[in-house]
């Protein structure tokens, strides 16, 4: 008899999944991620259907009013009951390699680290974006419940692990904006969000930053990042990824001279995604 075998069970694992009218992409996602032990959707108000799907095929769904990214994000990790939490949006899959990589991982054992970067891979308008700052791009997504935290500037967050990390091969396939319009709705929402968080940090207008940032901006994304070589999506990522910077500075001239009484944004479908790329410097600055 071998008294050294490790008859161990293997950590239990918890999908967490927040959203918000996402009827028409949640069911690819929660299918992805049924081979976790739990899987649990944070929804906040949707009133197309996301929500019957959700009870479908999610162990537990929870409906509570939207109070952030970041806060909806905690309180979806502190809502699971396993060891480990692996986060992902309605929008997104966990691939097959990635979730037979997760599933040896934790069979062998406690990881020894707290915490796993995983590569995020985008489909936008038609094709797989390699280069444009979307890709690579690791971003912390499967954590110790008790050892990672979300933390971020609304619309931007990220996984803070009290640990060390590691990086897995497999990939999250992200199917991200349907089409230029919805990527236009989504990023004037998101400016208005960190506008509004950066005037309640006591960030001042900058004319500098206003002219200066949107074409370094676009140099960034389409340049040094590659984007001329993902085609004309690549040019309407870094196009667009200048607009938003424009538009965060723009609003927050705004709310300097307006003021703050009315509200600035509302939040519709996707109040669950994450930008793209997912807290990236400028954007995020």
């Amino acid at each position: 008899m071998d008294v050294h075998r490790n008859t161990a069970a293997p950590p239990r694992l918890s999908a967490t999944v927040i959203c918000k009218d996402e009827a028409e992409k949640i069911r690819g996602c929660l299918e992805s991620v049924r081979f976790c032990d739990e899987v649990v959707v944070v929804d906040s108000g949707s009133t197309d259907g996301t929500v019957a799907i959700a009870r479908e095929l999610a162990d537990r769904v929870v409906e509570r009013d939207w109070p952030g990214y970041v806060a909806q994000q905690n309180f979806a990790r502190g809502a699971a009951r396993g060891q480990w939490v692996l986060s992902i949006d309605a929008d997104e899959r966990v691939t097959p390699e990635l979730a037979r990589e997760i599933q040896a991982l934790l069979r062998s054992g406690e990881p020894g680290v707290d915490g796993f970067r995983i590569t995020r891979h985008v489909h936008y308008l038609g094709r797989w974006i390699d280069h444009s700052g979307w890709y690579p791009e690791p971003r912390v997504r499967l954590f110790r419940r008790e050892k990672g935290r979300w933390e971020g500037v609304d619309p931007h967050y990220d996984v803070r692990v009290d640990g060390a990390l590691g990086d897995l091969e497999g990939e999250i396939v992200h199917y991200t904006y349907d089409d230029l319009a919805d990527h236009v709705r989504t990023l004037n929402r998101f400016s208005s969000i960190l506008a509004r968080e950066h005037r309640a940090r006591g960030r001042r207008f900058s004319w500098l930053a206003l002219l200066g940032r949107p074409p370094l901006e676009f140099l960034k994304k389409y340049v040094l990042k590659k984007g001329y070589r993902d085609g004309a999506p690549g040019f309407y990522v870094a196009t667009l990824s200048a607009f938003y910077v424009f538009l965060k500075f723009a609003k927050l001239w705004e709310a300097e001279r307006i003021g703050d009484e009315r509200p600035w944004h509302r939040e519709g479908r996707g109040a669950g995604r994450v930008p793209d790329p997912p807290g990236s410097g400028t954007e995020a600055s």
